[in-house]
């Protein structure tokens, strides 16, 4: 595959930009929701399930959606499994399990280092020492943007850790199947498929823990106005741009850009009021931004 020229490789970046800062500012959303007690399984099969048929409606409309080859149904089914479902599951709950965000940040963290080796074994995709420094660099700097006054990273919970690292697997698998299918198929057709089997996988699970959930307050404007942000913005738009990037860039140096998402939501959450932003986290944003630009380089 070429590699994108100068007016599409800028495009992409802006696209992958976009991706990260509405994933950043998914994590006000969900904790909007989250605080008024909606059951994971409820909100997380809606936003799948909502996101799919958008999806699906807008590419029957457009003619975008392609035709699948009999052959890729089951990587569309594994890309799915990987994420939204395995990668879903392991980061909520490995979150809830651990109680520590810097923990489950530098976990989530390593997943450019995961991508580096499968993209190298998986597509012979050369080492390189900017990926490789760019990523190292972008760890510390999740830490102080994460890291409140007195919050501790132990944890007593070891298989909160295991679950962390489930996610981390999903992700990385998730970009191994995306790679692979953007070679036939364009960004929305993948999306589209992701989130209507996504929804698939979650369905059994929300009869089982997430009926419960569909009460007055879900029903609240306090409710659906971030679930619709998360349907739209963070799900269907997103993603569509996140394939691209993976497309474009390859795994990894698309996966160094979620390195943000942290020092995203830590902006957004301050403008909001809902938390006040250092000067460590402004520190750690600026050493963010300089390990992504250069894993970028060569």
């Amino acid at each position: 595959m070429e590699k994108p020229g100068g007016t599409t490789l800028a495009k992409t970046y802006l696209l992958t930009i976009l991706a990260v800062v509405l994933w950043g500012l998914s994590f006000v959303w969900t904790n909007d929701i989250l605080a008024r007690d909606v059951p994971p399984f409820t909100f997380l099969f809606i936003r799948l399930a909502a996101a799919g048929m958008l999806l699906y409606a807008y590419s029957r409309i457009t003619g975008a959606l392609q035709k699948v080859a009999r052959k890729d149904i089951g990587l569309l089914f594994l890309m799915a499994f990987f994420e939204p479902f395995i990668y879903f599951i392991g980061e909520t709950y490995g979150m809830l399990a651990t109680g520590s965000a810097v923990l489950a940040a530098v976990i989530i963290a390593t997943i450019p280092i995961t991508c580096i080796f499968a993209e190298k074994f998986l597509y012979k995709v050369p080492f390189s020492v900017y990926k490789a420094l760019g990523t190292a660099i972008t760890i510390p700097g999740i830490v102080m943007v994460i890291m409140k006054k007195g919050e501790s990273a132990s944890v007593d919970h070891y298989y909160g850790i295991a679950l962390l690292f489930l996610a981390v697997a999903g992700a990385t698998g998730y970009a191994a199947v995306v790679k692979k299918l953007s070679g036939s198929y364009n960004s929305t057709t993948i999306a589209t498929w992701q989130f209507i089997i996504g929804a698939l996988l979650f369905f059994p699970f929300f009869l089982g823990f997430g009926l419960d959930g569909l009460n007055s307050t879900f029903f609240s404007r306090e409710v659906l106005v971030p679930l619709a942000s998360l349907a739209v913005l963070c799900s269907c738009l997103a993603f569509v741009c996140w394939v691209n990037a993976i497309k474009n860039l390859g795994m990894a140096r698309a996966n160094i850009f979620s390195a943000l998402i942290p020092a995203v939501s830590a902006v957004g959450a301050a403008a909001l009021g809902q938390e006040n932003i250092t000067v460590v986290a402004v520190i750690g944003i600026c050493v963010v931004i300089a390990g992504v630009i250069i894993a970028q380089k060569g």
